[in-house]
C-alpha cells in the first residue's frame, strides 16, 4: 500500500461571464495527475509557473477544492475535506513559498511556531516556550529568538522558522512549495541540505514542488514533469536525467546551468540543438490546444507523454 495515493486529480477553476455572471467555462489547473509515494523518500512536482504543480500540492493538504479524483493517505480516502480528520491535519504540513509572506509579520516567533501546538495539543505556557525553543534548535535558529518578529532574521533564518512550524506536530509528510525560489542563491544549498537532514533524522516524506529541475534531482528520488495541468514524463531521478524522452523534460534539462565555464560552448549548443527540437517538434507532442497526451510506459517505472502514432 502507497504511503500517499492519488488518483486522476482534477481541479478546476470556473470563469465566469456575462449579466448573470455564470460559469462559461473552466480552467483546468490540474487536469488528471496521478501518482504514489513511499514513505521516507521525496517525490518531486516539476514545472513552469502554471503547470499546475502548486495547485496539486495545495489540493492535497485541502487548501484548493478538488473537483474529482481521490487522495488516500495510509489507504484512507481523504478526498472530501469533510473526511480529512484531526490525524490527518497533524500528520501532513506545508512549507510555503516565501519565507517573507508566510509568517505573520506582527507576532513573535514564539506564537508563530507554537500555533500549530495550540490547535492540537493542550501545553502549559512553561511546556510550550520550551518545545518552541527544541523547535529552533533543530532548524538551527537560535533558542533565544522566540521573542522576535520575522523581520529580524534573514531570509534564510525565516525559512527555517517556517520548517520549525511545519515540524512542530511531528508530521509524516510536509508538502515543500517552492521553498528556496524566494531566496539567494548563496542560501538555497544551505536550506536543502538542512531539510534532507532532518527528513533522516525524523523520517519525514516529501511531496518537493519546484520549477528547477537542477534543485529537483538534488532532492529526489522520483519525478513527474507538468505541463498545462498534465504530465509529459514521470520516473525515478535517474532515468529522467539519463535517458529523458519528452521534448518539455529536455527543455528543462537544457536550462539548468554548468557552473564550469570550460562547458559553456558545449551547454550553448545544447541548448540551441533542444530549443529548436523543442519549437520543430511541440505539435508532434502536444495536441491542438496545447495539452499533452496520455502516459505511455516505456518501463517498469518510466512513463512519458509520446506523440500519438498515426
Amino acid at each position: 500500500m502507497a504511503f500517499l495515493e492519488v488518483k486522476d486529480l482534477q481541479v478546476y477553476f470556473p470563469i465566469k461571464g456575462g449579466i448573470l455572471n455564470r460559469t462559461v467555462d473552466h480552467i483546468k489547473a490540474v487536469d488528471g495527475v496521478s501518482f504514489e509515494m513511499e514513505q521516507g523518500k521525496t517525490y518531486g512536482l516539476v514545472g513552469e509557473s502554471g503547470s499546475g504543480k502548486s495547485t496539486t500540492g495545495r489540493a492535497i493538504i485541502g487548501l484548493e477544492d478538488i473537483t474529482s479524483g481521490q487522495v488516500l493517505f495510509n489507504g484512507k480516502d481523504i478526498t472530501d475535506k469533510k473526511t480529512k480528520n484531526k490525524a490527518f491535519r497533524k500528520d501532513v504540513q506545508m512549507i510555503f513559498q516565501d519565507p517573507y509572506s508566510s509568517l505573520n509579520p506582527r507576532k513573535r516567533v514564539l506564537d508563530i511556531v507554537a500555533e500549530p501546538l495550540r490547535n492540537f495539543e493542550k501545553l502549559s505556557k512553561k511546556e510550550e516556550r520550551k518545545r518552541v525553543q527544541e523547535l529552533l534548535d533543530i532548524v538551527n535558529v537560535s533558542p533565544d529568538s522566540i521573542f522576535k518578529y520575522p523581520h529580524e532574521f534573514s531570509g534564510g533564518q525565516r525559512q527555517r522558522i517556517g520548517v520549525a512550524r511545519a515540524i512542530a506536530l511531528k508530521p509524516k509528510l510536509i508538502i515543500a512549495d517552492e521553498p528556496v525560489s524566494a531566496l539567494d542563491v548563496s542560501v538555497q544549498a544551505q536550506v536543502l541540505n538542512f531539510l534532507k537532514e532532518i527528513q533522516s533524522e525524523l523520517n519525514l516524506t516529501y511531496l518537493f514542488i519546484s520549477h528547477d529541475l537542477g534543485i529537483v534531482k538534488h532532492m529526489c528520488d522520483n519525478i513527474s514533469i507538468m505541463y498545462k495541468g498534465r504530465y509529459v514524463e514521470q520516473g525515478s531521478t535517474e532515468e529522467i536525467f539519463e535517458n529523458p524522452q519528452h521534448i518539455y523534460t529536455k527543455r528543462l534539462i537544457a536550462a539548468i546551468p554548468d557552473i564550469n565555464p570550460k562547458n559553456r560552448e558545449e551547454q550553448f549548443h545544447y541548448r540551441k540543438k533542444v530549443l529548436e527540437e523543442y519549437t520543430q517538434s511541440y505539435d508532434d507532442y502536444f495536441d491542438q490546444d496545447g495539452l499533452a497526451f496520455q502516459l505511455q510506459s516505456i518501463s517498469d517505472t518510466h512513463r512519458v507523454a509520446l506523440p500519438q502514432k498515426g
